[in-house]
């Protein structure tokens, strides 16, 4: 008798399934033709699971794997399901802890109750998930999702239209990643969501707009309201360069005008810039010893530092209790 035939399916990282050819040149999981749409395939799955077939490249689309449950049990790797297809599938109460679904679809698949612990999903479209209820702490998404790469993409090939709608997508999906995390309780990824769902939003703005313009202010500023470490880091460098400003245009100090001087010492200089320095944060916390006094254009200089400096102390309150009340 004749070997039956194999299945033709080659992952792209070089893996070969064995399963018998069904007569289409693919076995029953990698045959995308094949309409599993509503069959029931939770046990049947799990058992050419256990037997070590190969689950690259899964054709599942609408298939029903409810209370499906891929856990490698003492193994660090879990099961690898990248490359494959959940379009529509249904995956309530699924137990997919630390597997591999990257280069994947899970558009629009029903993950109610599910467990995504520790997943891989790299490059997985994850447009119209459904996560209520769905474990998805410690999820890896990489540093940008699929459709975020697409649309850059389209960008550089100056296809705005495609572009404006993956930065959508992208938006959306953040958007769903984000109430998701606050319904389990985890507000420090939901607000790592919030401020790239924000990124995504900013990005579908007219270059030159109003709102791009007023959109990157405040990423600067504060990141959405998600990065205290922007105001120091705003505030760090409005001190700096008010004090160089002084240092340049001069202040009073006890009667006499200290600012740059190229005829002057090295140490008179450099005592100059240090009492630059500290009115410049006395400035900018509005403190007003009244020892140094602005002059010329640095008054000018240190009514927009107070300004700014009020405005920035404030904001950084505000953000700073809000990360930390999470």
């Amino acid at each position: 008798m004749p070997d039956k035939p194999c299945c033709r399916y080659t992952s792209p990282d070089g893996h070969h399934c064995q399963e018998t050819d069904m007569g289409s040149g693919f076995c029953f999981w990698h045959d995308a033709k094949f309409d599993k749409s509503g069959l029931d395939l939770t046990q049947k799955l799990e058992r050419y699971a256990k037997k070590g077939g190969l689950l690259q490249g899964l054709q599942l689309k609408r298939a029903n794997l409810n209370g499906l449950n891929l856990i490698k049990q003492d193994d660090e790797d879990g099961f690898d399901l990248s490359y494959s297809n959940f379009y529509r599938a249904t995956l309530t109460n699924a137990h997919l802890f630390n597997n591999k679904i990257a280069h994947s679809s899970l558009m629009k698949a029903n993950l109610h109750e599910a467990s995504l612990h520790y997943c891989n999903l790299q490059d997985t479209n994850l447009l119209g998930i459904k996560l209520n209820n769905t474990r998805i702490d410690n999820i890896e998404l990489g540093a940008e999702l699929l459709q975020e790469k697409q649309a850059k993409a389209a960008l550089k090939h100056t296809d705005k239209s495609a572009a404006l709608d993956l930065f959508e997508q992208s938006e959306e999906i953040f958007r769903n990643l984000r109430k998701a995390s606050e319904q389990q309780g985890l507000f420090e990824l939901a607000g790592n969501f919030t401020y790239k769902e924000l990124r995504m939003r900013h990005a579908q703005y007219p270059r030159g707009s109003k709102k791009r313009l007023a959109s990157s202010c405040i990423d600067m500023l504060c990141g959405y309201g998600e990065k205290p470490e922007n105001v120091i880091r705003f505030s760090l460098s409005l001190i700096i360069c008010c004090a160089l400003c002084y240092f340049i245009f001069g202040v009073m100090d006890a009667g006499r005008i200290m600012q740059l001087n190229p005829a002057a010492t090295l140490s008179d200089n450099l005592l100059a810039l240090l009492n630059s320095f500290y009115f410049s944060v006395v400035t900018f916390t509005t403190l007003g010893y009244g020892d140094i006094t602005p002059v010329g254009f640095s008054r000018f200089v240190a009514a927009v530092e107070a300004f700014c400096g009020s405005f920035s102390l404030a904001l950084f309150v505000v953000v700073f209790v809000k990360r930390m009340t999470r």
